[in-house]
């Protein structure tokens, strides 16, 4: 009994460690590569725009940076791009230009906890959906723009649709491979890391979730695109590459079935993980500019 009852505290210990190391890894970006402003410049060119830097300081006090495009020739229209995990604002810099040679402004920031903007941990849409409600008022105070739209990759996609829950001006949005809960992909993580029966991978995911709010006062359950969809009238089309290996289509398709009343569902023949861009570069313009077109 005595080894037994070691064995079991051994076995407990092993998995809040482990948990503890997982969370400490999802919620902190540790190589966090500055944007260059001669990417920025780029941009510009490609898009007939101008450029400045700019900032806003969120809630808990955090300053965030992005870029702030204005086309040669505004069309009354705004959109905020919001990249995924690990990346920056120079992840979107493909979405910029055709944007831009359409009329829109464009905002490209760095997420919180990424790039230069500051924050002490990401917590996949529950800060970083008040973070977008600040940078639409900066994107809406400009001159000529009127309406605002969002689009998102993976992360920043969930972003996008967590802020839709609170009362937002969005006419409408696009989300490229977003999750549809954090716990879900939370589970598909471990999966493809080999851990792939819920039983055992249970424990690891609530601990690690436990810890998360204990430490930092987070609660990860409440990352939920899908639960914001339940709660908002935006329009949202969805994209999703069919050979995405790293959130899988299913999430998507999660998402539509949530919300088939404002919701689109594009799949993409053959693309990866937010790569249906470079996929099928044409028909993306033209249905994300469609979209948009559509929701005045």
């Amino acid at each position: 009994m005595r080894r037994a009852a070691r064995f079991l505290v051994v076995v407990v210990a092993g998995l809040g460690a482990g948990s503890a190391f997982i969370a400490e890894n999802a919620l902190h970006i540790w190589n966090r590569p500055a944007p260059d402003s001669a990417l920025a410049d780029t941009i510009a060119r490609l898009g007939s725009a101008s450029w400045r830097s700019c900032r806003i300081t969120a809630e808990d006090g955090a300053r965030l940076d992005a870029w702030l495009f204005t086309p040669r020739e505004p069309n009354g229209a705004g959109v905020i791009l919001m990249h995924g995990v690990a990346d920056t604002r120079a992840g979107m810099s493909g979405h910029a230009p055709f944007l831009l040679r359409a009329g829109y402004t464009v905002l490209l920031p760095d997420s919180r906890g990424h790039g230069v903007s500051q924050g002490a941990i990401i917590t996949y849409g529950i800060s970083e959906a008040g973070d977008v409600h600040h940078w639409a008022g900066l994107l809406l105070g400009e001159p000529r723009v009127e309406r605002l739209y969002g689009l998102g990759q993976s992360m920043g996609a969930a972003i996008l649709l967590e802020s839709l829950s609170q009362e937002l001006r969005f006419r409408a949005v696009v989300a490229d491979c977003p999750f549809a809960t954090f716990q879900e992909i939370a589970y598909d993580r471990l999966s493809q890391n080999g851990l792939r029966s819920r039983a055992i991978s249970w424990p690891v995911i609530e601990l690690g979730f436990t810890y998360a709010r204990v430490r930092y006062r987070v609660n990860l359950h409440q990352a939920s695109p899908l639960e914001a969809l339940r709660h908002t009238h935006t329009p949202v089309l969805l994209i999703h590459g069919l050979a995405d290996d790293n959130i899988e289509p299913r999430h998507s398709r999660s998402l539509h079935v949530a919300s088939p009343e404002i919701s689109q569902l594009w799949e993409v023949p053959h693309a990866g993980h937010v790569d249906s861009l470079h996929t099928a570069p044409a028909e993306y313009h033209r249905r994300v500019l469609d979209w948009f077109d559509s929701h005045l």
